[in-house]
């Protein structure tokens, strides 16, 4: 059975990151470099995408986080605070959700609970049409502009131009239908350990009502707001997104 790659850099208590649509390990380059000295930071790569190109992908969330769970067992890692990224944060759910006493704290960046994602900047449908008609990478170029203010000219596109030209068209598809039938709602008042949601104001991809459903459906949960930001909060802003990070993190 293949497993999906992992990236580990640092010691300390370990912090997992799961990116999100068109990503990889590539994507917390950043976080690796500002965290590594007092957690070991470990990122997995979602079938399909960045260094696990070579894996077909799951069509459920789901499934995604089982892969997950089974790629952490592989590495030997236990106890952990998570954090997802955009689809990664429907993908951190799921396995909290699936393996709740494995998490000691929770980090849900730039997602929300509903797949379908209401008041995204395009439909899915209308995502899943470009793909077919356009190609994978003209798509990921005009989603990814979407992820900066700046668009194209923001700093940070280059990264996700690079890493997110390693994905596969299989999996580009099956992100899109494991969205649309996935809905982590009920499983919000489940989560019983302190949760951080960061989201930046000028996000395209999950709105406020997004955050919103999140931050009354947790019980321990709180909001780090990230004005004049988009969907790429750790590359527009990475010094505040870094400090946020340093101090949910302390004492773990």
């Amino acid at each position: 059975m293949q497993r999906l790659a992992v990236v580990r850099r640092g010691s300390g208590a370990p912090v997992v990151l799961v990116h999100g649509y068109f990503g990889g390990a590539g994507h917390w380059r950043g976080e690796m470099d500002a965290l590594s000295d007092q957690h070991e930071i470990i990122a997995p790569v979602l079938a399909g995408f960045g260094e696990s190109a070579g894996i077909t992908a799951p069509d459920t969330i789901a499934g995604n986080a089982e892969l997950v769970w089974q790629a952490l067992d592989a590495q030997g890692v236990d106890y952990i605070a998570l954090l997802g990224h955009s689809m990664g944060g429907m993908v951190v759910q799921e396995m909290m959700a699936q393996q709740p006493d494995r998490v000691e704290r929770l980090v849900l960046y730039g997602t929300g609970p509903v797949g379908l994602l209401p008041g995204r900047f395009e439909t899915l449908d209308q995502s899943r049409a470009r793909i077919t008609n356009d190609g994978l990478e003209p798509t990921l170029r005009r989603v990814a502009a979407t992820w900066f203010v700046d668009g194209e000219a923001a700093s940070g596109f280059d990264t996700c131009m690079e890493v997110g030209a390693m994905a596969t068209e299989q999996a580009a598809l099956a992100a899109l239908r494991a969205w649309e039938t996935w809905d982590g709602r009920a499983n919000l008042p489940r989560i019983a350990v302190p949760t951080l949601v960061i989201w930046g104001d000028r996000d395209r991809s999950y709105p406020r009502a997004q955050i919103d459903a999140l931050l009354e459906g947790i019980p321990d949960a709180r909001l780090a707001l990230f004005e004049g930001c988009a969907h790429a909060v750790h590359l527009e802003n990475f010094a505040k997104f870094h400090a946020t990070l340093r101090e949910f993190l302390i004492g773990w």
